[in-house]
């Protein structure tokens, strides 16, 4: 097939490499605001895993065109729309004045993230029979797009007429081989189905983080009770990890605008909005420990803080939690030092030359005579750190763990202070059961 991709999206970015390399003949034409020259210098598609690699090679094989504008685009039988919410006026106007005028017909994906029924609104602006627009979210988990776009668990697909689906249907067949992960719906029915998944997938990481509170209250350690939740056939173990809370540029975005439908449709303070304030309110727990463990004295206090992508696997920091940590910590003049293995230049960009930021080139260069550790992001690289080398190196034995990747006693067996998110350990504590 001939398909037309348009968009800078990480979604077009990963269709346009994705449906390249499997023969289908892909033109790929950016948002105009971010073209190629810009994507490709940009952090997350360098860090994408197998994205910028994937892309180089289609375009050097001739499968994959980039397009500076949309006279250069040809015809197609595929139309693939995925572009950023605030640029939906601009893909309106590409529809009904570039689209609509073709007279072939075609399909219209919208894997663009717009308000509900807008897939119907963009099938208006089209004029022929078999000119149909369908409803194709966005389901992509960033750190590892590539891989749910070539072996996704279900594909929901919102459309109402028969030919379409067939045309979908081969579209999207190298990646539905094994059985059919397509899950055909009305087109509103798909575009709520993305919203409640993210809604679903958010409520079950508040809840974990209510519990993991009222297990430091009654001194219960929560990795216990997630196992043993866990375990349970009914609940499953997926998203049950309590932490110092979520974010990035789609899933809290489309959070958000499900809870904002909710207010629009007349259903105040529901369970969505509780998700919303119990995630902003644990985006400073470890500030709130640090607080607590030197009694509110914090300023002129340094502390090293690992991670700052709001994910591990990618390199961008919007919505992240260290940016909420980071605020907390500068309001009470605390010198920060930050490692990432890929999101430093998204923090310098963000933050500038802050006088209480230093961007550390290496994990342990960040820990050098600092009152504490914050592990804010999981990157592999810091699940087991040096714990001997890191003791000399920090002036205070204090690991504040957001992501409970550490077993606290053994940590505390090397002599440190240990707080995660509902666990907790003490040296002094490990040595007398040690003791028994």
């Amino acid at each position: 097939m001939q398909v037309v991709v348009h968009g800078s999206e990480l979604s077009a970015a990963t269709a346009a490499a994705a449906l390249s390399m499997v023969g289908h003949q892909v033109y790929w034409w950016p948002h105009p605001a971010q073209p190629w020259s810009v994507l490709a210098e940009t952090d997350w598609v360098r860090n994408e895993p197998g994205l910028y690699h994937q892309l180089s090679q289609s375009i050097d094989s001739g499968s994959l065109t980039l397009c500076e504008s949309s006279k250069s685009l040809p015809s197609a039988s595929v139309y693939w729309l995925a572009v950023s919410s605030d640029q939906r006026n601009d893909a309106d106007h590409w529809v009904e004045q570039t689209l609509g005028r073709e007279p072939h017909d075609f399909v219209l994906v919208n894997n663009s993230t717009f308000p509900i029924g807008h897939t119907e609104v963009l099938e208006t602006l089209l004029r022929k029979e078999r000119q149909i627009a369908v409803a194709l979210p966005d389901m992509l988990e960033e750190g590892r797009a590539m891989a749910t776009f070539t072996r996704p668990d279900s594909w929901i697909l919102g459309s109402e007429n028969d030919w379409a689906t067939r045309q979908i249907g081969e579209l999207l067949r190298a990646f539905n081989r094994r059985e059919n992960s397509v899950r055909l719906m009305p087109r509103r029915a798909a575009e709520l189905t993305k919203l409640a998944v993210i809604g679903m997938l958010a409520t079950r990481v508040s809840y974990m983080n209510e519990l993991a509170s009222l297990a430091d209250s009654l001194d219960v350690d929560i990795e216990l009770v997630r196992q043993a939740m866990g375990s349970d056939r009914r609940i499953g173990r997926e998203y049950l990890y309590p932490g110092c809370g979520f974010g990035g540029p789609s899933f809290a975005r489309n959070l958000y605008r499900l809870s904002s439908i909710r207010e629009r449709e007349g259903q105040h303070n529901g369970l969505l909005e509780q998700v919303v304030q119990v995630n902003e309110q644990k985006q400073e727990e470890l500030f709130r420990k640090l607080w607590q463990h030197y009694d509110g004295n914090l300023e002129g206090r340094t502390v090293a803080v690992w991670g700052a992508a709001f994910k591990p696997g990618t390199a961008r920091i919007a919505h992240a939690p260290v940016l909420r940590l980071l605020d907390a910590l500068w309001a009470q003049g605390v010198h920060v030092k930050l490692h990432d293995p890929a999101a430093l230049p998204a923090i310098e960009h963000y933050y500038g030359q802050h006088p209480l930021l230093t961007l550390a080139g290496t994990a342990q260069s960040a820990c050098e005579n600092v009152d504490a550790l914050l592990l804010v992001t999981e990157w592999k690289e810091y699940w087991n750190p040096d714990w001997k080398r890191l003791s000399t190196l920090m002036a205070a034995p204090l690991i504040l763990d957001g992501r409970n990747i550490y077993d606290p006693a053994f940590v505390a067996q090397h002599g440190f202070y240990y707080r995660g998110i509902g666990r907790r350990a003490d040296p002094e504590e490990r040595a007398t059961n040690d003791d028994r």
